[in-house]
């Protein structure tokens, strides 16, 4: 029993210490990196194309564990899971670096208050879009499919999170469209970059 305690002790030392050793990123060195990004995100994270996201002005946390999730395989997607195979840590971290340095703003619609957002999702996402927790993204302005799609696939389990396959479970359809809608709704203002 002593010797499990120790064990255990050791193992949770380790992961604080690789937690407090996350690599530095450099947003210089991720504009040049974000090069292969732009295509589908744009240079500054505002999404070319409605089935990519908008990553600008994103915790880099966030960036960091999905792109980690997409090279490591705990997340697929067929194209994200070939560029991010050829990403290593630093690369990772610089790319988080230069996306989450753009500045955001959301705006909601005329006639849209923030109590009218979806109760489910504002605690993580905020009534305007705007993430208030470091491993959620950004929602505001994406598109409806894009939106519907990633809480279908939370519901199914195709993708896994601790906190949203639980909160997908609960959700109607409709709940997700108007969810969707909601944000999709929301204007999203990322400046580009110069």
């Amino acid at each position: 029993m002593r010797l499990a305690l120790i064990l255990g002790l050791g193992g949770l030392l380790l992961a604080q210490a690789g937690l407090a050793e996350e690599l530095p990123g450099d947003p210089e060195a991720g504009r040049k990196k974000a090069g292969q990004c732009r295509t589908c995100h744009g240079l500054n994270g505002f999404a070319q194309i409605p089935i990519a996201p908008h990553i600008g002005g994103e915790n880099p946390l966030y960036i960091v564990h999905q792109l980690t999730a997409f090279r490591d395989g705990t997340r697929e997607h067929e194209m994200m899971s070939v560029v991010a195979k050829a990403l290593d840590d630093q690369s990772i971290a610089d790319l988080a670096a230069w996306f989450s340095s753009q500045s955001v703003t959301a705006t909601l619609p005329a006639g849209a208050t923030e109590d009218m957002a979806p109760e489910a999702c504002v605690g993580c996402h905020g009534a305007d879009g705007i993430a208030l927790i470091e491993d959620a993204p950004n929602l505001a302005g994406e598109n409806v499919v894009y939106i519907e799609t990633q809480l279908k696939a939370f519901r199914t389990g195709k993708r896994v999170n601790d906190t949203m396959t639980g909160i997908a479970a609960e959700l109607s359809d409709a709940d997700m469209n108007a969810a969707a809608d909601w944000y999709a709704a929301i204007k999203l203002d990322i400046p580009p970059v110069k």
